[in-house]
């Protein structure tokens, strides 16, 4: 039995050491291996570097004593944010984006679990995703050229993208509560909906520069694919960070904008209309209600 223990630690050694850059053969390799999740071992056997997400574990209704939902608003441009954007030398270190890393699960199947709607209700296939996220404008020009049986000209045919670089921010979707057995608070992330200008809107006179839901995930279908992206961390190129490891530690900076309270279930602006400064302090008290939950569940 120890035999075997050291021969897969071995095994996952060999491996580890054929994937960085110091050991590959050619940089095709080198790329190869990281599209396919793959690493070639020193005795020449192809193994699977794909690393399974550590389980949330089964809780049961009882075992929740407290609990309450909430949403918040991430903004990339903060600096504590911005790992979450692209940020690469093209071949060393090599990640991706947030929104990359979702949209190729969501393209390859992986990601199945796509909505439209903050509650869940109402699929979403990728074809959608990116008819939200392109748009072609065909002038009129471009018709009465055919019509007049003239060659078109594709010059006036114009292709609007939403590109990596555009995506400034995000919601989460998430619940704290106390588990008795624990007994103490816990947050888990239930979804996140990218957010990004309106294809639709770009390059006529309806691009306002605001941002829209673009598609939400139910987070735990998509832990697995982003358990296997690494984060850019600009101290050390060789670490492991991945985006599953930033989201369950909360390791972001987010506004809250949504929560349960005497309201009910409605975004802070609908009851504290025009006035920024009173949405953030209700925001504020919201965050700090939830924290003073548990202590207040120690007092007798």
């Amino acid at each position: 039995m120890k035999c075997l223990f050291f021969g897969l630690m071995s095994l996952i050694a060999s491996a580890s050491m054929a994937q960085n850059v110091l050991n590959a053969l050619t940089p095709e390799q080198l790329r190869e291996q990281r599209e396919t999740k793959t690493m070639v071992t020193e005795a020449g056997d192809t193994v699977s570097t794909l690393a399974v997400p550590l389980e949330y574990g089964f809780i049961e209704d009882k075992d929740i004593i407290w609990s309450k939902i909430v949403w918040e608003v991430v903004d990339f441009n903060e600096r504590l944010n911005q790992p979450y954007y692209r940020s690469s030398d093209g071949f060393i270190n090599e990640t991706a984006s947030l929104y990359d890393a979702l949209v190729d699960g969501v393209r390859s199947g992986k990601i199945s679990q796509v909505y439209d709607d903050e509650y869940f209700t109402t699929k979403m296939t990728y074809e959608q995703i990116v008819s939200r996220t392109a748009n072609k404008d065909t002038q009129q020009y471009y018709f009465d050229m055919i019509d007049a049986g003239e060659e078109p000209d594709d010059a006036l045919i114009f292709n609007f993208e939403v590109h990596s670089s555009d995506i400034k921010m995000m919601k989460i979707k998430g619940m704290w509560y106390i588990d008795r057995r624990l007994g103490e608070m816990r947050y888990r992330l239930l979804g996140l909906c990218i957010m990004g200008p309106d294809a639709q809107a770009l390059g006529t006179q309806f691009d306002d520069g605001t941002f829209v839901d673009l598609f939400w995930i139910w987070y735990p279908d998509a832990r697995e694919v982003l358990n296997n992206y690494t984060v850019f961390n600009p101290s050390n190129s060789s670490s492991t960070v991945t985006f599953d490891d930033m989201l369950n530690a909360r390791r972001f900076n987010s506004v809250l904008y949504k929560a349960q309270t005497i309201h009910g279930v409605s975004p802070i602006e609908d009851y504290i209309p025009k006035d920024a400064k009173g949405q953030l302090e209700e925001s504020d008290y919201i965050r700090n209600s939830i924290l003073q939950s548990e202590a207040d569940m120690w007092n007798y």
